[in-house]
């Protein structure tokens, strides 16, 4: 590894943390940074705004290379584009998220934008930290660090709600019962399921303030590079 760049995996499910530790980390470690879950929900969102069924594996696999889909690597603000129109906020909606893991599951779809992804991540000349669910497994099998964030499915679904504020009880398990049906969905699909790396390094994020997650990925690249000098 080259002591001026680096490539950081950071995989887990939903409301582990993942997208703030990322982009903290990439911060302030002057890397870039890129939220690979965005880019399936950019396919995801485009689907459903040209009328295709996205339970329809056969007709999201004939569509899938017609959408353009760029992501900028600035940690302090990222962007998301869709044929040049931004869709930061559209991929946020309920109804992508209701759809992206059918969407995310259809291995043409992976196909494409784990080359996008592997693309993005050489070309980022200091290095990168890159989050999603395939990373140290599939994408980035390579990547210098491997983290694999976890928490309990109530942690995980106190801070979606608190993101979407929601205040509800009964909205905030309804969260949680979404967390775990991805979980199911993203775990035990066929291409590229969520899984931990062999050779990452777990970390519970359940006790844990954003600061000190933040911290521990950090102490772990810093010591991964003085054992490369």
């Amino acid at each position: 590894m080259a002591e001026s760049s680096v490539v950081v995996a950071i995989d887990g499910p939903s409301g582990t943390g993942k997208s703030s530790t990322s982009k903290a980390v990439a911060t302030r470690l002057s890397l870039g940074f890129l939220d690979t879950g965005a880019q399936y929900r950019a396919m995801t969102w485009w689907m459903l705004a040209n009328g295709v069924d996205v339970n329809d594996p056969a007709a999201v696999a004939a569509v899938c290379d017609k959408p353009l889909i760029a992501s900028g690597t600035d940690p302090k603000a990222p962007t998301i584009t869709v044929d040049g129109a931004d869709v930061s906020g559209p991929i946020r909606s309920s109804e992508v998220t209701a759809a992206v893991s059918a969407v995310s599951a259809v291995p043409e779809v992976r196909a494409r934008i784990t080359a996008l992804q592997r693309a993005i991540a050489a070309e980022e000349p200091g290095g990168i930290v890159v989050e999603g669910r395939d990373i140290g497994t599939t994408v980035l099998p390579a990547a210098d660090v491997k983290i694999f964030l976890t928490a309990s499915p109530e942690a995980r679904a106190a801070r979606r709600s608190a993101e979407l504020r929601v205040k509800a009880a009964a909205e905030v398990a309804a969260t949680r019962e979404a967390l775990v049906k991805r979980d199911t969905a993203d775990s035990t699909r066929s291409t590229s399921p969520l899984a931990k790396a062999d050779d990452a390094v777990e970390v519970d994020t359940t006790e844990l303030t954003l600061a000190q997650v933040v911290e521990c990925v950090v102490t772990l690249v810093e010591e991964r590079k003085r054992r490369e000098r």
